[in-house]
């Protein structure tokens, strides 16, 4: 389910090559990061069984952080067919979360 990558060409490469993308920024001193990401998962898991999760680790991807204008964490990024679709920073629900995906996700794999 989740994927790690190393470099800018293989994020730009993933986020062409799979129709759904959440992809979840962190750093490595980020408590509530890693709070938040067994979470996403699940959601993800339960609820977007088609969706790809991406975990992009900033501490040693920041170029990627820096391309994609990455600036706090914990930042979720949603992606469908390669297009950024919505973006959400440091203070987010998941049932917000949830609800904004549900739609389109629903209309790209129903």
């Amino acid at each position: 389910m989740e994927t790690f990558i190393g470099t800018l060409d293989d994020f730009a490469g993933f986020l062409t090559r799979e129709q759904a993308v959440i992809v979840y920024f962190s750093t490595d001193e980020c408590q509530v990061c890693k709070v938040l990401k067994p979470k996403i998962v699940e959601l993800i898991c339960g609820s977007f069984p088609e969706m790809k999760l991406l975990y992009v680790p900033m501490n040693s991807n920041p170029e990627i952080a820096g391309q994609y204008r990455i600036f706090a964490v914990p930042t979720i990024v949603v992606y469908f067919e390669g297009r950024e679709f919505m973006r959400k920073s440091r203070s987010f629900g998941l049932d917000e979360l949830k609800n904004e995906i549900s739609r389109p996700y629903k209309l790209m794999f129903s």
